[in-house]
């Protein structure tokens, strides 16, 4: 037990056994969220790579298909509109489904139009009309994705967040498979305008499992007043959906700490990845053995990893898990550089890279719960979008020095000086476990 800061008692949520946390994923709403993993995993490539590929394919040179890369800002700024996604209900659809769910139904049916649109349109003859395509189809992502995570975070309970975190990742990396290699399969055999249709009827399933799923509970503010006048309503709501989310987040213990250290935890990640590739061709690998062991096999060890990730956290807890993923994620950089003192060996790349993205999958289970955890159900879509997107800025912002690491050493050096960057945020989670931030109060026995 440990004494908070304002006088609480606190105490570590107790661990459950491996048959109970496996338990967890023979759930519906676990399997609901699987499904909405999908849905929202699907769109990224669709405006990312597979995008790309296309235009290649067509002929539009290599300056335009860089710029198509600024379609993907949405997902970046989704904090933006995302208090009106948390706040304001749908007419009618609303009241049927209720806010989550009618949110996740209408930006659903908008992105399966969106991904016809995008489908439809001629690149070759008119690539800002394609643009402009991408750039809806990837707002409707990305809005689709502030709900889906709020409804995922309100129908789950504390304990069972690391199981909802798996599933979503699950369900995101099988549908950014189906939306990456399955597209390009699918073009093949169809032209494009069809196998983005085919993509589109693929987000079905992840409305109708919404459509069966729970309602999730109302945060229950009161509105302004109808009788009020129209800038006092304006204010109101402004500070209900604006303010609040940033002052309830900044009620918390030690947030700053908090903050520090959601940039902090794929540090280690962030330095290493970004220099993968580079990696793989100085060592000689050619682009089918890449493809081979670090797209597909690194995915299956990626989507093993989800699940590990969130048996270790029902099973130990949040902030253990956070702690045994963090370590073996950082841990597992030093395997690129064993790989580069052996050189050109395909057998050990399948066991650097299973050891690398199993753990990297771990942790991110455990991370998507740990963000999950800090929302506050009133403005759940808000806070996690505020989240999740100063998480992907800083990952992108310190991830930045890894080239220049890389230029001004060697690769042994690099991987282990990536390893050692892992240890600032683990020194920032040992010292907010040994102070009890973020364990839950004690209930009152009465």
């Amino acid at each position: 037990m440990v004494e908070t800061g304002n006088g609480a008692a606190t105490r570590a949520e107790p661990r459950k056994s491996w048959r109970n946390a496996f338990a967890l994923y023979a759930d519906r709403r676990i399997l609901i969220i699987l499904f909405l993993g999908f849905s929202s995993g699907l769109p990224l490539l669709l405006t990312l790579s597979t995008l790309s590929y296309w235009l290649a394919t067509i002929g539009v040179d290599k300056t335009t298909i860089g710029l198509f890369a600024l379609v993907g800002l949405p997902y970046t700024l989704k904090f933006v509109w995302a208090p009106v996604i948390d706040r304001v209900p749908i007419p009618l659809l609303s009241q049927l489904l209720g806010r989550r769910r009618s949110w996740v139904v209408a930006t659903q049916a908008l992105l399966m139009a969106a991904i016809v649109l995008l489908g439809m349109s001629d690149p070759a003859q008119d690539p800002g009309l394609t643009a402009l395509c991408a750039f809806i189809l990837a707002f409707c992502s990305a809005s689709q994705d502030i709900v889906i995570d709020a409804y995922r975070i309100e129908i789950l309970d504390q304990d069972e967040q690391g199981a909802g975190a798996a599933a979503v990742q699950l369900g995101y990396r099988a549908g950014m498979l189906m939306a990456g290699a399955g597209a390009l399969y699918l073009s093949v055999f169809l032209d494009w305008p069809a196998v983005f249709q085919v993509m589109a009827a693929l987000i079905l399933p992840g409305m109708l499992a919404v459509l069966l799923g729970p309602r999730a509970p109302e945060d229950g503010v009161a509105e302004p007043e109808a009788g009020a006048d129209t800038p006092t309503r304006i204010m109101a709501w402004l500070e209900k959906a604006v303010v609040e989310p940033f002052a309830d987040f900044m009620a918390r213990r030690a947030w700053v700490m908090i903050l520090v250290f959601i940039l902090l935890y794929k540090l280690s990640d962030a330095i290493g990845g970004v220099m993968a590739n580079p990696f793989y061709v100085e060592m000689g690998f050619s682009a089918g053995e890449i493809a081979s062991v670090s797209k597909l096999f690194g995915t299956i060890a990626t989507l093993t990893g989800v699940m590990a990730g969130g048996l270790t956290v029902a099973r130990f807890g949040l902030l253990p898990a956070l702690l045994i993923c963090g370590v073996l994620q950082g841990a597992s950089n030093l395997m690129f550089a064993v790989q580069a003192v052996i050189g050109h060996d395909v057998s050990f790349l399948v066991v650097t890279i299973a050891i690398e993205n199993l753990s990297g999958g771990m942790g991110a289970a455990a991370f998507v719960a740990f963000l999950s955890s800090l929302c506050h159900v009133a403005y759940t879509a808000t806070q996690y979008a505020l989240l999740s997107s100063f998480m992907a800025f800083g990952r992108t912002v310190l991830s930045a020095p890894g080239g220049w690491l890389a230029d001004h050493f060697d690769w042994v050096t690099f991987f282990v000086i990536s390893t050692i960057a892992a240890l600032p945020g683990l020194l920032v989670l040992l010292w907010m476990m040994g102070r009890g931030i973020l364990e839950k109060p004690k209930k009152s026995s009465g």
